[in-house]
């Protein structure tokens, strides 16, 4: 397995595969409880299946145990980010199959190396940092954000042929991070879609790449 982390333009693959008309109620979008948002007290915006709860679990390719451990994961890891930065940081923890992907921001360089350092001695773990140094998002920016986060899920969800379920989905200052354990064609293709969703101005790959027998055994377990 491999995680692979890239970025994919917003230009391309606009006319991907025909998505199946379906009527969706956006009522089922979950916020992860344990994820941790640091200085403004904002709820963290991830959509999909890093999500704990009702159907998800079931359809989830990572075990309970590991969802459960995920969950842990972010709690430790704010916890850490409390004891570098204290209120100098504004940042959530997303974390899927022990990859930790960081957003938000911080007040000064030093400050994002204290951060990242103090998560990455968490053990057994992967950190990808998107921390930026710049004053914090507004609550009409993550708000955005969240709304911005929907609709990619609710374009994967009409798309046919793609496991929406598969993806976390994170928005954050209108980039979208895809998180996930996937085959490289389910990678590519839930890039592409998420491209063409209006206001997305970037989307990065934070994916645990596996192989299509890799898919077949946790779809048979």
């Amino acid at each position: 397995m491999k995680t692979l982390m890239t970025p994919h333009s917003t230009a391309s693959s606009r006319s991907l595969a025909a998505r199946r008309p379906i009527a969706i109620t956006l009522l089922g979008l979950a916020l992860s409880s344990a994820t941790v948002t640091l200085l403004s007290g904002c709820a963290p915006l991830i959509v999909g299946g890093a999500a704990l709860g009702g159907a998800l679990v079931a359809t989830d390719r990572r075990s309970t145990g590991v969802q459960l451990d995920d969950q842990a994961l972010e709690v430790r890891a704010g916890n850490r980010i409390r004891e570098v930065a204290a209120d100098r940081a504004r940042v959530s923890v997303n974390a899927y199959n022990r990859t930790l992907l960081l957003t938000g921001e911080v007040h000064k360089d030093a400050d994002k190396a204290a951060v990242e350092a103090a998560v990455a001695k968490l053990e057994d773990v992967k950190v990808v940092s998107e921390i930026t140094v710049d004053w914090p998002t507004s609550s009409d920016d993550r708000s955005r954000d969240l709304l911005l986060a929907s609709k990619v899920k609710s374009a994967f969800v009409e798309t046919k042929g793609l496991e929406a379920n598969a993806f976390s989905i994170v928005a954050h200052r209108k980039v979208i991070y895809l998180m996930g354990r996937v085959t490289e064609s389910e990678a590519r293709d839930a890039a592409a879609v998420a491209s063409t969703v209006q206001g997305v101005q970037k989307v990065v790959r934070v994916l645990e790449v596996i192989t299509p027998e890799q898919l077949n055994a946790i779809r048979s377990r």
